[in-house]
């Protein structure tokens, strides 16, 4: 069976049709500069073929979103999601044979072409249960599939090239039949281009992308001129899919319309030069003043996803210990009922600290502007001098003790009380002493239900001001199970810290 998919006219007013069938078999390359009508005529194609065949669209412009409203499109926000949630969406699509639209205009350039990937990526890898026939169109393809390095890192070009050479070379065994649409060819990778069996051209001026689309098309270099006399919303065409020799296509209408601005002329407002100058500088400083992300309006909820459920499991806590008095101590020494109890704290750690003791030297230093950034031999040896002027015992201390009562001290123990602070030091018992105070930090606040500690909060904890140390950080206590990061493509980050929600919960602090 084979469906035709109407895309237009030619010169002397004949229809011309694009196979489907044999379209998901050989894909398409489109080109043509800004203005041409590249956009216009994938919006005709998904248009003419919504409903024949599941579609996915990666549109870093936001300009298809409007098939949602006439086709039933879901539109995916790749800004409001993370790079899990991203994968896991991908694979959702393929198993529900859902059409898309990945709208990636609320991202930097680097962040859209890592969105792009991982969700290319996450489609190509689908299991093979779910290799159904689908149409991916990857609008701009240059930005994803460039022939030279640009500003991107080293990985992310690696990554967005293998997920775009997987889609054109691979793809179509796995049911992904590619549609790429780009500026100029000259800026598209050859291995990306050469896979395409069809070709629509639109206008371009540069001799060496008009060269390229003449090749492509058969033509030789006297005929390549014509190229250039394309007028917008004109292509040329050839494939299987469209014709055996170069047909001109003029591209029909369209029943839905992009988000961008008006194209045509409009008259300016006829407000003279005081009164536009007052339209532009009042409340001009509130307004810069304002920290809020400017943008246009605020991505949607991002859902729980089973995946991010799972992650965010909480550790089960140690059974709870009860309060007892401090003559208790000496009476629980010497029981010997079979069950073991939870492991003592330390009377140093839970009774108050007298103001002449050890314990108020060591917080009379964590106290101190900067202490965090000096070494923590620089500290105890303060510590022991301290101590010695003002005749207070110390022996009992050592430096692994003092760096764990410095660490409580700076990251903010002493706010909690009687059970809660039990519990949230057992929680931190086994946690190496460099990482305790910016962790601890993290512990409490979400103990208490308050806002995670920011970069530069965390930075001080940790004895550092470098941003970079400070995602190292995060990194490691993630691999260790301690915390649960979930940044999305937007730059809104949540961290989760596995036990703590039901600590609080359980045992609000008193």
């Amino acid at each position: 069976m084979s469906a035709q998919i109407d895309i237009g006219r030619d010169t002397g007013g004949q229809r011309i049709a694009i196979d489907l069938e044999e379209l998901l078999a050989t894909r398409l390359l489109v080109q043509g500069n800004s203005g041409s009508g590249k956009s216009h005529l994938l919006r005709r194609l998904l248009e003419e073929c919504a409903g024949q065949v599941q579609q996915v669209i990666i549109d870093p412009e936001g300009d298809f979103v409007t098939l949602a409203d006439a086709f039933g499109h879901v539109v995916i926000d790749g800004a409001a999601y993370s790079p899990r949630e991203i994968e896991e969406l991908a694979a959702r699509v393929r198993q529900h044979r859902a059409s898309v639209v990945l709208a990636l205009d609320e991202l930097e350039v680097e962040q859209q072409i890592r969105c792009a990937a991982l969700f290319l990526t996450a489609l190509f890898d689908a299991p093979r249960e779910h290799w159904y026939p689908a149409l991916v169109v990857v609008d701009e393809a240059q930005m994803f599939a460039p022939a030279a390095a640009g500003e991107m890192t080293d990985d992310t070009r690696r990554l967005t090239l293998s997920a775009m050479t997987n889609l054109m070379c691979r793809g179509r065994k796995r049911g992904l039949a590619g549609i790429v649409a780009t500026q100029r060819l000259a800026k598209l990778a050859k291995n990306v281009a050469a896979e395409a069996s069809n070709f629509l051209m639109g206008r371009t001026f540069l001799d060496i992308d008009m060269q390229r689309a003449a090749d492509l098309l058969g033509m030789d270099r006297r005929q390549a001129e014509r190229i250039r006399d394309l007028q917008r919303g004109q292509f040329l065409g050839l494939g299987p899919a469209i014709s055996r020799r170069p047909v001109a296509v003029n591209v029909g209408s369209v029943r839905t319309g992009s988000r961008g601005g008006g194209k045509g002329l409009l008259p300016l407002p006829e407000a003279d030069g005081d009164a536009m100058e007052a339209l532009l500088t009042d409340r001009l400083a509130e307004a810069a003043s304002d920290p809020a992300p400017r943008r246009a309006a605020p991505p949607p909820p991002r859902p729980k996803l089973d995946i991010e459920h799972e992650l965010a499991a909480p550790r089960p806590l140690p059974a709870p210990m009860p309060q007892r008095a401090p003559d208790e101590d000496t009476a629980s020494a010497n029981d010997t009922a079979p069950a073991a109890p939870p492991k003592p704290t330390p009377p140093s750690q839970t009774e108050p600290i007298e103001s002449h003791s050890a314990e108020s030297v060591v917080r009379e230093i964590a106290d101190s502007e900067g202490a965090t950034f000096r070494p923590a031999t620089s500290l105890f040896r303060d510590f022991a001098i301290r101590c010695r002027q003002r005749g207070v015992a110390s022996a009992h201390i050592d430096i692994t003790r003092f760096r764990r009562l410095f660490a409580y001290r700076v990251g903010g123990l002493d706010r909690l009380e009687g059970t809660s602070r039990a519990y949230v030091e057992q929680l931190v018992e086994s946690v190496e002493d460099d990482v305790l105070a910016p962790y601890l930090a993290m512990v409490i606040a979400a103990t208490l239900g308050e806002a995670m500690p920011e970069d530069d909060e965390l930075a001080r904890l940790y004895g550092s001001s470098s941003p970079s140390r400070v995602r190292r950080l995060l990194d490691h206590l993630e691999r260790q199970g301690l915390i649960v990061v979930r940044e999305d493509f937007g730059g809104d980050r949540e961290i989760i810290v596995p036990g703590a929600e039901a600590l609080a919960a359980s045992n609000p602090a008193e």
